[in-house]
């Protein structure tokens, strides 16, 4: 039962019988710790509705509540707010619903309708970095707290893997490379490839700087430099299709997704379907052609295809070039259609980009409705900030970019080193340490980055991740094995319903209850945390935020940890307290397991 809805639905019953009013909305928060009560009601916005006195009126409404409302045990009235206290049998029944579902909070998937959720999206001339690594534990997250909210969800990224800039680390390979492979090197093969991107650039300069000093404006030097030249061909004869170009293509992006996979896999994120802008790239260019008759585009006496969006607070955006190439935008409209024939079930997608390109969504959105779909209407770009490093705390290629191989290996040695002088792992093989550091260290990443608002820029502090105090993920992971601890020392039977004596002794004791007198303050807050969970998950689905699940976690640790801390568990001397506080912080670990598996965060048994 959720009490949300029984007291909206009785305060509603409440202003209609005394004043004869329609109430049309009910506002309702946690009643703040300092104040007597577990839910309160807010009467400031029922003045617009209701004349007279909020505390007079918070009084009519409490005393009518404690009278029709059965969990309604005792009110008070604070100015304008209602403060209600919930009786101690409502919390406990509520506990024993939950207490075996082991999918809590989570809704089965339902309906016909499915998301697409697209994060990662890397060029195949470089590894992966830094802000790939926060686009895809937001791209992951919210995928899986989309489908814990009910939605089937398809994982995807589009690989872009063709352009000049591909192009550049060909080239350059095949003029410094002297056949060396991942295999010669031992190399990763994005790695080696974004080694050749470098290369590439560095004889670039070199070019640019020699014509300059022998006289050629730097503006016409940039543009005829023989590299670059050179690599402007080889992209034609891409698009031409040569064999020998097409091969070696194929070839060092094939190392490229090589290298990438280890990472993905290290990270601990997936995908359902790929797509490679080398097959996208010449889509959308009919649909361009049909918005032409239709009047949604417009040509240009140069023959440049526009739409104009001036109407709508943007400006004119070019979608085909006068010589009938695709813009990105192009692509981006054709790709959004392409998916949604693949996958027919299709009625939103979530687009994982930094914030550069709100500008480009705002339009991409704007266009696709235009052009009639009607799932245009359920298209989310997950806009983020950029993540920032302390000076010197990482390794970074060229002073500018954290490689996230790097930063992934970097976080693992951190948790080893701080494990090692708290002396936590003594009792560890090897094997237990290094799986226990790699989830520690991939935790404080991720919960990290994940507990900040999406929109918000961040700055990374390895070691302050890695605190097993505060705010953290480690913080949280060894709230969690603490919990697992006192499970294994529990050698009792906990499986039995717990119930008060009151209601026991009125209603006969059910087979396979037990009593107990009345609830702990420590554990009702704590049950009362455990109630969020379910709306929770939906916050998070509803506003594409990681943040939303992983502060709640950290909220309700807070919590378990002052009732660990307050009242005993296993040398509770009365037995029935004593199952009912083990079975309590047994469901408080399973909410933790599945919040925290929401944010792609494995928890340990023992730490």
């Amino acid at each position: 039962m959720n009490i949300k809805n029984v007291l909206e639905a009785k305060v509603k019953e409440a202003i209609f019988s005394i004043f004869s009013v329609d109430l049309p909305a009910v506002e309702l928060q946690p009643t703040r710790k300092d104040f007597e009560g577990d839910v309160t009601v807010v009467v400031f916005p029922m003045l617009r509705f209701v004349k007279g006195n909020p505390v007079q009126i918070g009084e009519h409404i409490g005393a009518y509540l404690k009278e029709q409302v059965d969990e309604v045990s005792d009110f008070n009235v604070v100015k304008g707010f209602l403060n209600l206290v919930i009786n101690d049998g409502f919390y406990l029944d509520f506990f024993n619903e939950i207490k075996d579902d082991a999918a809590y909070g989570f809704v089965n998937e339902g309906g016909t309708d499915a998301m697409m959720v697209e994060y990662s999206s890397p060029n195949t001339n470089k590894p992966l970095h830094l802000g790939h690594i926060r686009n895809n534990l937001l791209g992951y997250s919210v995928a899986e707290i989309l489908k814990a909210a009910g939605k089937k969800v398809y994982k995807t990224q589009i690989i872009n893997d063709r352009g000049i800039h591909i192009c550049k680390s060909m080239l350059a390979w095949q003029r410094f490379g002297n056949g060396e492979t991942p295999e010669s090197t031992g190399l990763k093969g994005d790695k080696l490839v974004g080694n050749y991107y470098v290369a590439f650039d560095r004889a670039y300069k070199a070019e640019v700087a020699k014509m300059v000093a022998d006289g050629t404006e730097k503006k016409e030097a940039e543009k005829q430099a023989p590299i670059i030249v050179e690599a402007q061909e080889m992209l034609r004869k891409w698009e031409a299709n040569d064999t020998e170009v097409v091969a070696l293509w194929k070839r060092m992006n094939q190392w490229v997704y090589d290298g990438f996979e280890v990472t993905y896999k290290n990270l601990g994120v997936d995908f359902d379907k790929l797509y490679y802008e080398s097959d996208t790239y010449l889509l959308g260019k009919d649909v361009v052609a049909d918005g032409i008759k239709k009047g949604i585009f417009y040509k240009k006496d140069d023959g440049s295809v526009w739409i104009d969006l001036t109407d709508e607070g943007l400006d004119e955006k070019i979608v085909l070039r006068s010589d009938g190439t695709a813009v990105y935008m192009t692509q981006d409209i054709g790709t959004s259609i392409q998916r949604v024939n693949d996958h027919p079930d299709i009625n939103g997608m979530v687009y994982t980009v930094g914030n550069e390109q709100d500008y480009h969504f705002k339009v991409l959105f704007l266009i696709l409705k235009k052009l009639g779909f009607s799932w245009a209407e359920h298209l989310h770009h997950l806009s983020y900030g950029m993540v920032d490093l302390p000076s010197g705390k990482m390794k970074s290629r060229e002073g500018t970019v954290v490689d996230a191989d790097d930063l992934i290996n970097d976080m693992t040695q951190t948790a080893a080193a701080l494990s090692e002088e708290l002396g936590k792992l003594e009792d560890y093989s090897p094997a237990e340490k290094a799986e226990l550091n790699k989830m520690v260290g991939l935790g404080a990443l991720k919960y990290y980055i994940l507990k900040v608002d999406p929109k918000k820029r961040i700055l990374f502090d390895p070691e302050e991740s890695v605190d097993f105090q505060g705010n953290t993920g480690p913080f949280v992971q060894y709230t969690y094995a603490r919990i697992q601890s006192i499970l294994r020392k529990a050698d009792f039977d906990t499986s039995v319903n717990i119930t008060l004596s009151a209601a026991a002794h009125s209603a006969g004791k059910a087979e396979g209850e037990s009593t107990v007198e009345g609830l702990h303050a420590k554990e009702k807050e704590l049950i009362k945390q455990l109630q969020f969970f379910p709306e929770t998950v939906q916050l998070a689905a509803e506003n594409y935020s990681p943040a939303v699940v992983a502060n709640y976690v950290y909220d309700l640790v807070k919590e378990f940890n002052s009732f660990y801390q307050n009242l005993s568990i296993l040398g509770e001397v009365d037995e029935q307290r004593k199952v009912f506080r083990v079975q309590l912080s047994q469901k408080v670990g399973e909410v933790i397991k599945s919040g925290f598996a929401l944010l792609g965060i494995a928890v340990p048994d023992r730490m």
